[in-house]
Order: structure tokens, then C-alpha cells, then sequence
């Protein structure tokens, strides 16, 4: 007997999730030495001080920790800014939410002298507010409606105007380029439980709203004009949608840096084995996103000894891939 489409999405569901438990383990067993399973489950349930112990604990396990958390807040937020922007080029970029985050960071490390990671945090999530706020402020400006034009526009207006400030900041200041350098890349290596703990509620919050803003996406999907026809509030679903891809995104970049392709690639993959429907389709880019970026972290590893932060392994991988998605035209249709 044939599966009904819901059953197939379910299944794909528990594909994912079976998918992301491998990677996890995987994420925890390779590196710069292979450390065995036995020995990564001694490690989690016990008190042994072994170097392998002390390097699981210690570093793969808030490191893959985060990757699954910002490759989940990465992937729904892809798919939630391409829906109300319906742009297929869309990414959490497009409402200044990387260059308010760049822009911050830079303040606070030429006026304030902040060069630690966790310093950056809490000045890159306000950044990325401010930004996404700005955006939508000027894309209703004059009393219009937000539309997806808009909102591309007024996005693209202001990621360049602070992209400009960060490059003339960092190019005055030698000290600022340094640090700022360092966080640009993109990468979750390096991070202790303390990132971890400090972004997870604003990610696990934006994906539970990324999962309620999702019939209301179905909706303007349709248009506008026939939205307001059926009695759905279009403003309110498009400020609910800024608030949540705010706190996916600006959180994921506070958290990480910059990480590109996901939140562009990553929906299109979704959108070939969910459909269009945003009710399946956010959480399918959101596992997919963390597959994604922990196979590319684990590649990374494998491949340069830990060289190539993830970031830059997304970007080498990411191309090629877009690239050979956007000739398919059937896939850019949103």
C-alpha cells in the first residue's frame, strides 16, 4: 500500500534525527586522533581523567553541542526569511542580522577593549536586534505596508551601510582588525559550555516561534492581497517572523560568526524532500541545517586537522552545491 505524504515527511523526520545522532557520535569520536566509543562513553559516565576523557568532555562535546544548535537555528531561519521575502536568494543576512552582529563586535573591541569571545556575545545579539529592527522599521516607512520588496530592499540598504562602517572601523583601527578577524571566520571550535549555555534559550525560543510562524507563511505564500482576504493579519505574522529570525539568527552569529550557505542552501534541500509546505518545511531545514553544518565541521577535522573552521569548509563545499541547485529551476521557485 502507498505512503501518504504525511508519512513520508514523518519518516524523513525520524531520518534526520537518526542521520544527527550519527554525526553527533561521529563529532565526538574524529578529530586531530580517533577516539573510540567505548572510551567516549567512559568519558560522559564517569570521572576519569584520561587525555581522551579530558578532550571529550572538554571540547568535542560543547563543540558539537553548539554545531547542532546553530546549524538548527541556521536552517529554520533560512527558510522563514526566503518565505517572507520570497527571495530564493534569501539568507539571514538580508536583514543586517550579520553585519549589525559584525558591527557591534567592532564597537566593543575598539571603544570598550573587549577581546574575548564571551564578551562578544551579548554585543553581537544586541547588534543584530538593533539591525533587524531597523530593517523592518524602514521597510514600513512613509506608513506602506511591509512587503517582501521591502524588506529585501530595506535588508540589502542596511547590511551595506554597516558593512561599510565595519570595513572603515577595522581599517582604522589595527587592533579592531586583528580581534575582528579572529570571530569573522565562522567557526564553533574553541567554545566551552559557557556559549552553549548562554545562546541556547534564545535558539530553542526562536525555534518554537520559527515553528509557530509557520501556517501563517503558508498564507502569504498565497500573496498579500489574498491573505488579508482570508482575515489573516499580515503585520503581525511579519513582525512575529523579523522577531524570530532575530533570535535564530543573531544568536547563531553572536555564537559563531558569520556562517554562510546554510541558511541558503540548506532550505533549498528541504524544500525537494518536505514541499512547500512551511509547516513540514522549517523543521526539515532546521535538522538538515545541523547535519550540514556538523558533517562540514567534521570534514574540516578530518581533512586539514582543524585547519579550516567550519565556516570556511561551508563556503568550499556551499558554492558548488547552490550552484548546481539554482540550474534546477523548478528549486528556486518559492
Amino acid at each position: 500500500m502507498a505512503m501518504r505524504p504525511q508519512q513520508r515527511r514523518l519518516l524523513g523526520l525520524l531520518a534526520l534525527l537518526v542521520v544527527l545522532a550519527v554525526v553527533c557520535l561521529a563529532s565526538l569520536a574524529l578529530g586531530s586522533r580517533f577516539i573510540p566509543f567505548d572510551v567516549q562513553w567512559s568519558a560522559l559516565t564517569t570521572h576519569l581523567d584520561t587525555p581522551d576523557a579530558i578532550v571529550v568532555r572538554s571540547l568535542r562535546v560543547p563543540r558539537t553541542l553548539l554545531g547542532v544548535l546553530v546549524g538548527l537555528a541556521l536552517g529554520a531561519a533560512g527558510a522563514l526569511i526566503q518565505g517572507h521575502t520570497r527571495n530564493p536568494l534569501a539568507d539571514p543576512g538580508l536583514l543586517g542580522v550579520t553585519q549589525g552582529a559584525a558591527l557591534a563586535v567592532v564597537i566593543a573591541v575598539v571603544t570598550l577593549g573587549i577581546n574575548t569571545l564571551y564578551g562578544f556575545i551579548w554585543f553581537a545579539f544586541a547588534g543584530a536586534l538593533i539591525a533587524s529592527v531597523t530593517v523592518y522599521v524602514l521597510g514600513g516607512v512613509g506608513g506602506n505596508a511591509v512587503t517582501p520588496v521591502t524588506l529585501a530592499l530595506a535588508g540589502a540598504v542596511v547590511s551595506a551601510l554597516l558593512g561599510g562602517l565595519v570595513s572603515a572601523i577595522v581599517l582604522l583601527d589595527g587592533r579592531g582588525m586583528e580581534v575582528f578577524r579572529f570571530w569573522r571566520v565562522g567557526s564553533i571550535a574553541a567554545r566551552d559550555y559557557s556559549v552553549v549555555w548562554q545562546t541556547a534559550p534564545f535558539l530553542l525560543a526562536g525555534l518554537v516561534l520559527a515553528v509557530a510562524c509557520a501556517p501563517g507563511l503558508n498564507l502569504l505564500a498565497l500573496g498579500d492581497d489574498v491573505a488579508a482576504a482570508l482575515g489573516h493579519r499580515i503585520r503581525r505574522t511579519r513582525v512575529l517572523g523579523v522577531v524570530t529570525v532575530t533570535l535564530l539568527a543573531g544568536a547563531a552569529v553572536a555564537a559563531s560568526g558569520p556562517i554562510a550557505f546554510v541558511g541558503l542552501v540548506v532550505p533549498h534541500l528541504a524544500r525537494m524532500i518536505a514541499g512547500p509546505d512551511y509547516r513540514w518545511l522549517v523543521p526539515f531545514a532546521a535538522l538538515l541545517g545541523a547535519d550540514v553544518l556538523l558533517v562540514a565541521d567534521i570534514l574540516g577535522r578530518v581533512l586539514s586537522g582543524d585547519a579550516f573552521d567550519v565556516g570556511i569548509m561551508l563556503a568550499l563545499v556551499g558554492a558548488p552545491v547552490f550552484i548546481a541547485l539554482v540550474r534546477r529551476k523548478a528549486l528556486v521557485r518559492l
